[in-house]
């Protein structure tokens, strides 16, 4: 590994998109402990651990996505929830909208360039109608326990709204996110790996302190009386947490090969003879996109919900569906599925690879070149979809039922298994590969020190 990171830094390249992904990345975590204008940080962190119990449990894994900012209540408490809702809005309506399709099909540059624009103004929409809710939920936890809101700017009101508040909540919030959205764009473009996904990684590693700080007070190792969390659960966590991270790596990396043939054809002036190959179908195609999207898609009607109140009939949804009941397990299984499926179909072609292989002589044996190549396809990703989904449901959900039957706090298993760490080691995994695949082009043999990272 040492001799991996000497060959990284020897590539100025990849060592200065390296230094800029981690420069970007500091200042995201810079953001997450400067508090909005007027409210006391420390006072809000002590109200919501007391606010964090039950029904709550939703809080918690919007605090862990964040990075601790959405606890103390600062400039990028929401997080890049709002650019990925905003970017499922605009996948489902280019799936729906065939004049959306027509114009991407026929010019990709300007019809991603208008994505992204479209992308960006339905972000700042939905960051300034959470920002909203997130000041009323503040106004409400103020009335309960003063002292989380500075006087002076709750003092300033017009029909009994303290819109001067409401305004800074609103402003400061919005441009966190929309700073976080540039930043990952920036990422993305300039640095290595996927800036949105590495921004939510950043987020879940900085929780790992307090993680292992609460096993610690669980286990309750000064006193003879038994704590809340016992040495076996903590095997059974242990347990689960090396299974995921096999399962996750297993899952994202494996293939199904088809077969593929080449008839004799003409190179230049010379005639070459048929070989064999194979196109590399993955298992589970969107990698862990599925469990982002599915999270932040029930996060978005809870947060309204539980943001206006427990006693109306929103709140009592969003309890429904708050993160630990049976109910929220059932959707969100449903939703993995369905992303999976999803981005799938939106990102891979068999037509166009139909096409590919009928111009340049290939063939897989025993099916006919054009339509019955493209039926072929398509039909043996949507089987080894069906797998990818399903084992990629069932390891999210997986720590989360055992966590019930331990009864092990969700602070723990949030961490130790289930979304963050799929989003944890997925995002490694991509990152890595983009790595190895720059060291390649200069002809080195990648950063690993057996072999490169290759499909299954």
């Amino acid at each position: 590994m040492i001799d991996g990171i000497k060959r990284i830094l020897s590539v100025p390249e990849l060592k200065a998109k390296i230094v800029f992904t981690l420069m970007m990345l500091i200042a995201c975590r810079v953001g997450a402990y400067i508090p909005v204008p007027g409210i006391n940080g420390d006072a809000a962190v002590e109200l919501f651990r007391n606010a964090t119990g039950g029904g709550q449990n939703l809080f918690q894994l919007m605090d862990v996505f964040s990075g601790g900012a959405f606890a103390q209540m600062t400039v990028i408490a929401l997080g890049v929830m709002p650019y990925i809702s905003a970017s499922i809005i605009m996948q489902l309506l280019m799936a729906l909208v065939p004049t959306l399709q027509r114009e991407i099909r026929e010019n990709p540059d300007v019809g991603r360039r208008k994505m992204g624009k479209w992308t960006r103004i339905l972000t700042v929409v939905l960051a300034f109608f959470q920002a909203g809710l997130y000041g009323k939920y503040a106004v409400q936890l103020n009335a309960g326990s003063p002292g989380i809101i500075v006087n002076e700017i709750l003092d300033v009101q017009a029909f009994g709204i303290p819109w001067l508040f409401y305004l800074i909540v609103m402003a400061t919030m919005t441009a966190g996110t929309i700073l976080l959205m540039w930043i990952g764009e920036q990422i993305t473009e300039r640095g290595v790996g996927n800036g949105i996904s590495l921004i939510i990684t950043i987020g879940i590693l900085s929780s790992l302190p307090s993680t292992f700080g609460s096993v610690i007070r669980q286990l309750n190792l000064d006193s003879q009386e038994p704590g809340q969390l016992t040495f076996s659960s903590l095997v059974v966590l242990s347990g689960l947490f090396v299974l995921i991270i096999v399962g996750t790596i297993l899952i994202i990396q494996g293939q199904r090969k088809i077969p593929l043939q080449y008839a004799r054809r003409v190179v230049g002036r010379q005639e070459v003879q048929g070989g064999n190959a194979y196109i590399p179908l993955k298992i589970n195609y969107a990698g862990v996109i599925p469990v982002i999207f599915a999270t932040s898609l029930l996060m978005f009607p809870a947060t309204i919900g539980q943001f206006v109140g427990r006693g109306s009939w929103v709140g009592q949804v969003a309890n429904m569906i708050s993160p630990g009941t049976w109910v929220y397990m059932a959707f969100y299984v449903l939703l993995i599925i369905f992303f999976t499926y999803f981005w799938t179909a939106t990102q891979f072609h068999p037509e166009q690879i139909a096409s590919d292989m009928k111009k340049n002589g290939a063939f897989i044996p025993g099916i006919r070149q054009g339509k019955p190549t493209q039926d072929y396809l398509e039909s043996t990703m949507n089987r080894i979809t069906f797998a990818g989904a399903f084992f990629l449901a069932s390891i999210a959900i997986l720590p989360t039922v055992v966590g019930k039957m331990l009864s092990v706090d969700s602070s723990i298993t949030y961490f130790f298994g289930g979304t963050s760490l799929l989003i944890l080691v997925g995002v490694v995994l991509d990152t890595s590969k983009q790595i190895e695949s720059h060291l390649l082009m200069k002809r080195y043999e990648g950063f690993m020190k057996k072999g490169r990272l290759r499909g299954r």
